[in-house]
């Protein structure tokens, strides 16, 4: 929004906030966001610049952490997200890292659920643990487990994707952001399956929400970007902290892409939910699908609970196919209009088999935890034509 306007972000709807907040008008008076492409900054005089360097000046100092662009994708997510702070990193996997190396210390504990994303797994298992960091799994869905599995004066961090990947199971924000407050840890909840469109972990309780900024809030697949929302105090300060020094920066151009994105964020998450459920209702009636992972459906496990903590279900859907692995295989490659390809979150319709592509680096026995079978197929809707989808899954069902 232009300095002119009366209105504050709490005062307006997401939609619209999704297209005006946070943005710095130059001198040119530009309409569209202005993206500067520089790595540094000049200062007026020597004076200036050691006030800027000092914290005691804002402004623009070098672009690893003060760029225009960046600022203006930072504030407008976390006025989507209902968060005080926001820091754009250079992927979602820099935001988890970030996260945790500014906010975590040896002998630190973290409970995280099975079945995260996989690279997200091997970060924590095997770079973490080598700075004395140590992970418990449970599951998601289960608060007992969540409980029993805190350390108390240890545990600093409860981990979580909801709804999952690529189940697409949904924990309860609201009742863990509990367990989590009297365990004096924090809460940290990645929402891109969701996206703020969908749901808003802080306003549940959630310290912190990871994004992966190259899937849905880029929505076209066409930039690599990460970025952490919550209050200013620990996003603000201790992660912008890491990354000035650290320097896992979002670009200036991505942040400029990811600003795009988010002006249509909205109204693409409704029609991916639209898509993803008339797909879900269909492949539960096809023969050789055993088992069909949506929350929008009834029969999904948390239907309730989604239907209560989401304004919508999502995107994504998985199914189970009799034959495993050979079945899975033989369905994708007959597809001709999803693409094989792990990114998700795109106007393109994508397919991929989890337990040999974003959790093939798991052992078979993590895998069975988190739920991922070798006949899984995973579906990340686009915005094609939902009947030339259906016609695409039933060429691909025909050949296995």
């Amino acid at each position: 929004m232009s300095e002119s306007d009366n209105n504050t972000p709490g005062s307006l709807h997401p939609d619209t906030l999704a297209v005006r907040a946070g943005q710095e008008r130059s001198a040119q008076m530009e309409h569209s966001e202005a993206l500067y492409p520089t790595s540094s900054f000049v200062f007026r005089d020597a004076a200036e610049a050691a006030a800027r360097f000092a914290g005691e000046s804002p402004g623009n100092i070098y672009s690893r952490f003060t760029n225009p662009t960046v600022r203006m994708f930072e504030k407008r997510l976390a006025a989507l997200e209902g968060g005080e702070a926001c820091v754009g990193t250079a992927s979602g996997m820099s935001a988890v890292l970030a996260t945790c190396m500014a906010l975590l210390g040896q002998g630190d504990h973290i409970v995280a659920a099975h079945g995260l994303f996989g690279t997200t797994t091997q970060l924590f298992d095997n770079h973490l643990s080598r700075f004395g960091i140590e992970v418990d799994y449970v599951h998601v869905t289960d608060l007992a487990a969540w409980r029993k599995a805190v350390r108390p004066g240890r545990t600093r961090m409860l981990f979580l994707e909801t709804p999952t990947n690529p189940l697409t199971e949904v924990a309860d924000i609201a009742s863990l952001a509990q367990i989590a407050a009297e365990s004096e840890a924090l809460l940290v909840v990645d929402n891109c399956f969701c996206t703020p469109a969908l749901q808003q972990p802080l306003a549940l309780g959630a310290d912190l929400v990871i994004h992966s900024a190259t899937k849905y809030l880029d929505g076209q697949g066409r930039c690599v970007g990460g970025a952490i929302v919550g209050n200013q105090a620990l996003v603000g300060e201790q992660v912008y902290g890491f990354l000035r020094s650290a320097g896992p920066s979002m670009s200036p151009f991505n942040a400029w892409v990811f600003l795009k994105g988010l002006e249509t964020l909205s109204l693409r998450m409704q029609a991916h939910c639209r898509a993803a459920m008339t797909l879900a209702q269909w492949l539960v009636q096809q023969p050789g699908v055993e088992k069909v992972h949506y929350p929008g459906l009834e029969s999904h496990p948390q239907h309730a609970l989604a239907a209560r903590q989401q304004r919508d279900f999502g995107g994504i859907v998985s199914f189970e196919l009799a034959g495993g692995k050979a079945a899975a295989w033989r369905m994708i490659d007959s597809l001709a209009l999803f693409s094989i390809t792990a990114n998700l979150g795109d106007t393109k319709s994508t397919v991929t088999h989890p337990a040999t592509t974003t959790h093939g680096r798991l052992s078979e026995q993590a895998r069975q935890e988190a739920g991922i079978v070798p006949g899984m197929v995973r579906l990340s809707v686009g915005l094609e034509d939902v009947r030339d989808l259906q016609d695409d899954l039933a060429r691909g069902l025909a050949a296995v």
